[in-house]
């Protein structure tokens, strides 16, 4: 690293305990469940599968989780003046966007919960147009069925990822 004038931030850089064995390591000191690191935005958790074995658990960071959801809030207030078509069409892209990223497996249950915020900060926005604005949750769920894609994993799991099927032609085997 000092060859390229690099140098680690020593607040940001430590070693941990993590992976496949380090609760059973952790559990034969004393010592309590693995810690968690956050790295590309993302939380990594060491968890298990529902047959008991070891599994990585990515989910959405908090805080960047948080902070997109501000930008989104001021950028519907900057867009009270468009219809609902044309603000539909933005909030498609940018929660598309947003699921191509973060829509990782392990991590379902916060996507839902950014699609259902951006729902209803939609409709705040919307109800904030007029004094006499009757939008309820029911047509905001309609209009949200036609502008923002559903919640689903899109990225496959690693397993299923690196599963090569087909065998490998060398010309000297």
């Amino acid at each position: 690293m000092e060859q390229f004038a690099l140098s680690l931030h020593p607040d940001k850089t430590r070693l941990i305990e993590f992976g496949r064995f380090a609760s059973e390591r952790r559990a034969k000191r004393g010592l309590g469940k693995p810690e968690t690191f956050n790295f590309l935005g993302f939380t990594h958790i060491c968890g298990r599968n529902t047959q008991g074995k070891f599994q990585l658990i990515r989910k959405t960071r908090r805080d960047r989780m948080r902070d997109r959801l501000q930008k989104i809030k001021e950028e519907l207030r900057r867009r009270w003046h468009l219809s609902i078509p044309e603000q539909g069409k933005w909030l498609r892209q940018v929660v598309i966007g947003y699921f191509a990223y973060h829509a990782v497996p392990t991590n379902s249950r916060r996507i839902s919960t950014f699609r259902h915020i951006v729902v209803g900060l939609w409709r705040q926005a919307l109800r904030r147009r007029s004094q006499k604005d009757r939008t309820t949750w029911g047509r905001i769920k309609r209009i949200a069925s036609d502008w923002l894609p559903t919640p689903r994993t899109l990225h496959p799991w690693p397993e299923a990822r690196f599963d090569v099927k087909h065998p490998r032609w060398e010309p000297s085997a």
